[in-house]
């Protein structure tokens, strides 16, 4: 009996769209016959019945401009009317008088002056004409009508519009998706939890014998790109049974209920193939926290409601399971996260160095590598990457390797790829004046020996002043030697004075402030403000939290917490550590000033230089420049004195 209702349904919809399009027709043809009544009424408006006596009359007084003879009838056109536009002429006409000779009529016409016309008519069958008429219109309003509720339809998700609340999920089957684990690096503890899951699907007696009842429900969470779409299409390739995949956008729509509607298409769909997966990618989109700020009856919350109701409704030992992914978690509804609902969270997280090597080694399968090629090193100078990133940093290398004419990707291809990640490619186009390619010298030195004459930092692996398309003028980069995962007081100080010493190699050599230390000061502000309001390195606060994260997985971005009074006085106090910062990077380059000097010019000669040729200085081994730049290097010298 339900089997015949659900089809009796599934007629239904079309049943109303022809009554709908029937309907219209109508409407339509009603109408047709009413506009060509008013337009007739109007056109008769100006046209006046007058007896032939009255014509005869008016030819006889030479009144009239023109005649024209028609098959009923007489039109006579006034010498006063002709005068006249032609949208206000007044008309007149007679009927034709039965065996009255017209030789005479027109002879008489002729004499007055008058001239004279007769309408020629096409003639056309009576069925034809009906069909022109009447058939060929409505059949033409039919088929547009049609056209439009085809195309209604398709926008609304097939069915007509009786199938507006059908659901748009995809359905794969098997390894439909081309993604299995092996494809999913990085992620092991994730991987891990999902494959409990999938063991349940294939083998659910072992779990119900002693009594054990699988979450209905898991949360993917973690940051843009770390991979939680990927890891749901390769639970699909391992499963091998029916996935389904929808985004939380494909519910909401403008019209209330129709999300409600798709939800329980949804279920009611999976279901009937037991056991499957469900996943909703995006799961924010209709899952955010419910409030009365605004009316409780919208349609977010009709299908945020609904989900809940069909996950509580359907019996987990059928092999059902939910998948969802979001990057907000913090936003979601409580009832969405409870037990019994989506109880287990998957944190999918940055890789760390092992992961982020694994993840390399995926995306470099199909890449032609050289000899020289160390995963490791790009491993660990891509600290704090995703997924996303690392795969993007290997397809720019292969561009790359290609652009120079190699068939194969090296080590300098990968190196040269991820600060294009970072900073952009080199704008060869801008050229500096010899005053600002100084200042951006002595600036991007000031960052790195700052780092190199303390401990707690990282190692400069290079400096360089060639403009990039991030904006940056220049640039210096340090590579981490190993993992951490835990930064002491003392090595944030240090970067602090690292991110201010560009700075302070202003004011000191120079004595003036630029925009370039922009970016700089932007890093060291929220550095300090952490310090100071969230990791509890105050001595004037202590260990009080001021501040809390609100986002964690997106921009990161804080929230105060505490009273105004107090939030002016955390000011203050960053203030107060940035100034001591910039005074500490500031007695370093000055203590140090011969070796800035030295280095400096040195990267004015080579735009770019290496870790190594910095450390060189720093340790009285200054490098040698080729015999041509030595030259250019004396020339300066004598133009700076």
């Amino acid at each position: 009996m339900n089997d015949q209702n659900n089809r009796n349904n599934d007629r239904r919809p079309e049943g109303r769209q022809g009554r709908t399009i029937l309907v219209i027709l109508l409407a339509a043809l009603l109408l047709t016959v009413v506009l060509n009544s008013i337009f007739s009424s109007v056109a008769n408006a100006y046209q006046t019945e007058i007896d032939y006596s009255d014509f005869i009359e008016m030819l006889e007084n030479d009144e009239l401009d023109s005649v024209q003879f028609q098959s009923d009838r007489i039109m006579i056109l006034t010498k006063e009317e002709a005068a006249k536009e032609l949208t206000a002429r007044q008309t007149y006409y007679t009927g034709l008088i039965d065996n009255l000779p017209l030789t005479g009529l027109t002879e008489q016409l002729e004499a007055h002056g008058v001239e004279y016309s007769a309408h020629i008519e096409e003639t056309m069958s009576p069925i034809l004409s009906f069909m022109l008429t009447w058939v060929l219109p409505i059949a033409a309003m039919y088929l547009l009508f049609s056209l439009l509720m085809n195309s209604m339809s398709k926008r609304m998700g097939g069915g007509g519009l009786g199938g507006i609340g059908k659901s748009h999920a995809k359905v794969y089957m098997e390894k439909e998706t081309g993604v299995t684990f092996e494809d999913v690096a990085g992620q092991d503890e994730a991987k891990e939890s999902l494959v409990e899951i999938i063991d349940f699907l294939h083998n659910p007696k072992k779990y119900t014998d002693i009594g054990a009842k699988l979450p209905k429900g898991a949360l993917l969470v973690g940051s843009p790109g770390t991979g939680k779409t990927l890891i749901a299409k390769a639970v699909a390739g391992e499963a091998k049974v029916p996935f389904f995949s929808i985004s939380g956008s494909d519910f909401v729509e403008m019209f209330v209920g129709v999300g409600a509607s798709r939800v329980r298409d949804l279920f009611a769909d999976a279901q009937k193939v037991a056991p499957c997966i469900i996943f909703i990618d995006e799961i924010d989109a209709i899952g955010r926290t419910r409030d009365s700020k605004f009316g409780g009856n919208d349609e977010r919350e009709q299908t945020l409601n609904q989900l809940l109701a069909e996950i509580d409704g359907f019996d987990s030992g059928k092999g059902v399971v939910i998948l969802a992914a979001t990057n907000r978690p913090e936003i979601l509804d409580k009832a969405l996260l409870r037990a019994g609902r989506f109880d287990r969270r998957i944190v999918v997280d940055r890789p760390n160095l092992a992961g982020r090597y694994q993840t390399l080694r995926v995306h470099t399968k199909n890449i032609k590598l050289a000899e020289d090629v160390d995963l490791n090193k790009i491993a660990q100078a891509t600290a704090g990457a995703v997924g996303a990133d690392l795969a993007n940093l290997v397809n720019e290398a292969a561009l790359r390797a290609v652009r120079h004419g190699r068939k194969t990707v090296n080590q300098e291809d990968l190196l040269t790829s991820f600060e294009v990640v970072i900073a952009g490619t080199e704008k060869k186009g801008t050229v500096l004046t010899d005053t600002e390619k100084r200042i951006v010298a002595y600036h991007e030195v000031g960052h790195a020996l700052v780092a190199a004459m303390q401990k707690h930092t990282q190692p400069v692996s290079k400096i360089t002043i060639v403009p990039h398309t991030s904006g940056a003028l220049g640039y210096t980069m340090q590579m981490p030697e190993e993992e951490k995962f835990l930064s002491s007081k003392e090595e944030l100080l240090t970067e602090l004075q690292t991110l201010l010493g560009g700075r302070a190699a202003e004011q000191t050599v120079f004595g003036v402030q630029t925009t370039g230390a922009a970016n700089d000061i932007e890093r060291a502000t929220d550095l300090a403000r952490k310090m100071i309001t969230q990791y509890g390195m105050s001595d004037k606060f202590g260990l009080m939290a001021l501040s809390t994260v609100s986002n964690p997985y997106l921009d990161g971005s804080t929230m105060m917490n505490c009273a105004d009074d107090t939030a002016a006085q955390a000011d203050a106090e960053i203030k107060q550590l940035l100034e001591t910062c910039y005074e500490q990077a500031k007695a370093v380059l000055i203590e140090n000033r011969a070796l800035l000097d030295e280095i400096a010019l040195y990267l004015l000669q080579k735009e770019t230089i290496t870790g190594d040729e910095l450390m060189a200085f720093v340790n009285h081994d200054k490098p040698q420049l080729p015999e041509g730049e030595e030259a250019a290097e004396e020339k300066t010298e004598q133009t700076e004195e």
